[in-house]
């Protein structure tokens, strides 16, 4: 999507100001020639006018091409679509993403061997999404239309699994496009036909096949948070007359899903009365979650019928060919959890502080934005209460808290899925070898044995639980600090894996004390993990003596010592703190209540509305030198060091001119600089494939 920025245009503009003066010029002439030729007398007034005209149209031909082939040269190149892509390099790619899935994937439940499916298996896919899955993200990371994407449906039939036809095109026939999600304007209306409109069409498909797959999909990304609560005013334009054909919010097209209860990523409605229908009918019914949310999803425990469950957050290009050699098994998963898939997401130490809030004493600030509601954005601010404890650092903290008898807390009722957990087709062993420390290292093996009966990776991940004081340092129960996939092992067959660790990086912020790391003295527990919650094995590491890491002492992997230096931005805020329990959790985890922006941060606050470059001007800067002539390109300096003088030498070469094209022409591309011979590059937008927004 291409959003237009004004001070962009008029920076454009303003790199053509001796083109459009030569041209005005022309035509300035052109029209004095033309009135004064009114009192010379026919046949030569025709001919002065048309002369004139002629002359104009001549010098617009050159002023335009000199303008496409000097200020817009490579805006226009870009647009053009300038670059190929070799088939080669798009093959590999293909692979790659592919692969990615493979490894990616994540099984999250496995019950009665579920999965793989058998050979030839057909299977009855429910769920609007199967046919419109989520491939990326937005903005920047949603998937260019210009490369074809694998479906989930031609993955399945990749895979050799036959699926309902007559499912697909009841979902087709109902509706084609997935709403719009992105910067200019979110409809976040899951599709979904309500039950009755099926007809008898689920009980039919159970003559297909007795197999089920339930496919729910989220989208989402940069430029708007997901909705809390899946129920409020609409504000979206769908006419067309918003930005780029949509602006605003619509909670739902579908008023049934309206719900003030449910958040985006819960079931809606919809998908609950289709969830309860298909397991009425269905005993053998897998979910599949394309979303690169983690979703709440206790419900899967809730059925019998659930038998397999498969986390695959958005695939890119091909890596729905993955998920259908997972479902087959032609690929064992081997994916675990990014993160904690919690089975209430409204109940997370973050949820009052999320989104963002406007300070109510800074409305003089305002300026244009584009994207903000009423097209004028305000300061805002988000209160990071958390601390450290964010994800699965809160909840292994608070579950040893409660084991030690300090708080109250239901680890099982509040994770469903924790953090680096992942099942396998087979089964598999972690032996843990004694773990040694020089001093400066942590090292140890782990042996990993397939003790299944099929092909396998595992992963083996490494925690550490420091020793904690009440009160003290703040410090989370469990911290993964290193982890590793095996290569794949064949039944019975085992790998070692060495794990080796610097000492300093188990040591903890200090914020309030020494004000930097600190390695405190005590025993450091060393485990291996299936999971972020589940230890394999564990040992000790003992530290003598404690280990402060000051500007006199910094740790080696930093390049200078990580101490304070952010106090002024702590604010008015309570942070969570393990002390006593969590004691001050409710304090701490609550909606803020303080809005204005402190007089003397305030004072010191500037933006476009109140900048004054008067300010910062200082007497004693000097103009640097430019338009040298040292002999020097930007390929001699190709590996140089960022600190080296020579690129001062090279800088010292370019005029003001060239700095300007270079800063304010640098869109999607670096422009060509001929004073230091560098070449004009794209620089494509985007993580999530080749391409930019002019192509």
């Amino acid at each position: 999507m291409l959003n237009i920025n004004i001070a962009d245009v008029i920076a454009v503009i303003n790199t053509m100001i001796p083109q459009l003066v030569v041209l005005g010029v022309a035509l300035v002439a052109a029209i004095v020639v033309t009135i004064c030729g009114i009192k010379v007398k026919k046949p030569l007034k025709g001919f002065i006018r048309k002369e004139a005209w002629l002359a104009f149209a001549l010098v617009a031909v050159i002023v335009v091409n000199s303008i496409l082939l000097g200020p817009v040269y490579s805006m226009v190149n870009m647009a053009m679509g300038g670059g190929t892509i070799s088939d080669e390099a798009i093959d590999e790619a293909k692979a790659l993403c592919t692969e990615i899935a493979e490894e990616g994937i994540v099984l999250l439940k496995n019950d009665s061997n579920g999965l793989p499916l058998a050979e030839g298996a057909k299977v009855n896919v429910f769920g609007w999404s199967s046919t419109n899955p989520v491939y990326g993200g937005t903005g920047s990371g949603s998937l260019s239309d210009a490369y074809p994407t694998v479906t989930f449906l031609q993955g399945l039939e990749d895979a050799g699994i036959e699926y309902n036809q007559d499912l697909v095109d009841f979902y087709t026939d109902w509706r084609t496009t997935r709403p719009t999600v992105g910067m200019m304007g979110q409809d976040w209306t899951v599709p979904e036909p309500q039950v009755s409109e099926y007809g008898s069409l689920i009980s039919d498909s159970k003559s297909f096949s007795d197999t089920a797959i339930f496919f729910i999909a989220r989208s989402g990304g940069e430029g708007a948070d997901l909705p809390t609560s899946y129920d409020g005013a609409d504000t979206f334009s769908d006419d067309g007359s918003g930005m780029f054909g949509a602006s605003g919010v619509r909670y739902s097209d579908q008023k049934d899903d309206l719900d003030a209860s449910k958040s985006y990523l819960e079931l809606t409605n919809r998908e609950q009365a289709l969830l309860d229908e298909v397991t009425s009918n269905f005993d053998k019914v897998i979910v599949i979650v394309n979303s690169a949310n983690a979703m709440e999803l206790g419900f899967v425990n809730d059925y019998s019928q659930i038998k397999s469950v498969l986390y695959c957050p958005g695939t890119g290009q091909t890596g729905f060919d993955g998920l259908g050699e997972i479902l087959s098994g032609a690929i064992n998963p081997s994916g675990k959890t990014a993160d904690t898939f919690v089975a209430d997401l409204l109940s997370t130490p973050t949820v009052n502080n999320f989104g963002d809030f406007d300070y109510t004493n800074m409305s003089e600030f305002g300026v244009e934005n584009m994207f903000a509601e009423g097209g004028v954005a305000y300061p805002t601010f988000v209160n990071y209460v958390e601390g450290i404890y964010v994800g699965y650092k809160y909840y292994e903290t608070a579950y040893a808290e409660a084991e030690a008898g300090n708080m109250e807390f239901d680890y099982d009722s509040a994770v469903v899925y924790p953090f680096g957990y992942g099942l396998s087709y087979t089964t598999f062993s972690q032996e843990m070898g004694n773990v040694t420390t020089d001093g400066t290292n942590v090292s140890f093996d782990v042996t990993v044995t397939n003790t299944g009966s099929v092909a396998g990776k595992d992963v083996v991940e490494v925690y550490y639980n420091p020793p904690y004081t009440n009160g003290g340092i703040e410090k989370s129960a469990a911290n993964l600090i290193q982890f590793a996939k095996t290569s794949t092992l064949e039944p019975g067959a085992f790998e070692t894996v060495s794990i080796s660790f610097p000492l300093e990086n188990m040591a903890s912020y200090d914020t309030y004390g020494e004000g930097c790391y600190v390695l405190e003295a005590g025993d450091y527990e060393i485990s291996i993990n299936s999971d972020s919650h589940t230890k394999l094995a564990t040992d000790t590491v003992t530290v003598a003596s404690t280990v402060v890491y000051n500007d006199s002492n910094k740790r080696e992997s930093d390049e200078v010592a990580a101490t304070n230096q952010f106090g002024f931005a702590e604010g008015d805020v309570t942070y969570l703190s393990r002390a006593d329990g969590f004691a001050n959790y409710d304090e701490a985890t609550a909606a803020p209540t303080n809005f204005q922006l402190a007089a003397d941060v305030k004072a010191t606050y500037f933006n476009e509305t109140n900048y004054d470059e008067t300010v910062y001007n200082n007497d004693s800067d000097a103009m640097p030198t430019t338009g040298a002539k040292n002999g020097v390109v930007l390929s001699d300096l190709r590996g140089v060091d960022y600190d080296d003088p020579a690129w001062d030498t090279l800088l010292d070469e370019m005029s003001v001119s060239d700095m300007n094209t270079l800063i304010e022409l640098g869109g999607y591309e670096t422009s060509a600089v001929d004073s230091i011979d560098k070449v004009m590059t794209y620089d494509c937008d985007g993580p999530a494939s080749i391409n930019n927004n002019f192509t």
